[in-house]
């Protein structure tokens, strides 16, 4: 595939779209206290100890960097749809999160990402070819 054919641009802007949305959420969840996040309306966090709060802000920090970096610069382009299979695998666990503790609102969010996250992955998988 060329690299400026029509899919590998969109694989970019759903790429920077992911990386933003998961280096926005990541960086709430390592800058703000737990307690925070809750009365900002992340009730879910109550279902978890500040440090595995802490560490899902870690993984979304390392996910949207693992979307950008490694096929940006060439090195370990593979590092790429791996990442956004981990972000499809912790967005499996927010709406399964969110739908145990029957915030139906929250799942549509949840599931957008984890569709988004599966096209980049599949996208960059394909391209490695």
């Amino acid at each position: 595939m060329r690299k400026g054919s029509f899919v590998n641009i969109a694989l970019w802007i759903i790429t920077a779209l992911l990386a933003a949305a998961f280096v926005f959420a990541g960086s709430s969840k390592l800058g703000m206290r737990k307690e925070k996040l809750a009365e900002m309306g992340m009730k879910y966090v109550e279902d978890f100890s500040a440090g595995t709060v802490k560490l899902i802000g870690v993984a979304e920090l390392l996910g949207a960097l693992g979307l950008i970096l490694p096929w940006a610069t060439g090195i370990a382009p593979v590092l790429t749809p791996v990442a956004a299979v981990g972000l499809v695998v912790l967005m499996i666990g927010a709406a399964a999160t969110h739908a145990r503790r029957k915030e139906a609102k929250a799942v549509p969010a949840n599931l957008v990402l984890l569709v988004l996250a599966a096209f980049v992955a599949i996208g960059r998988f394909t391209q490695l070819g």
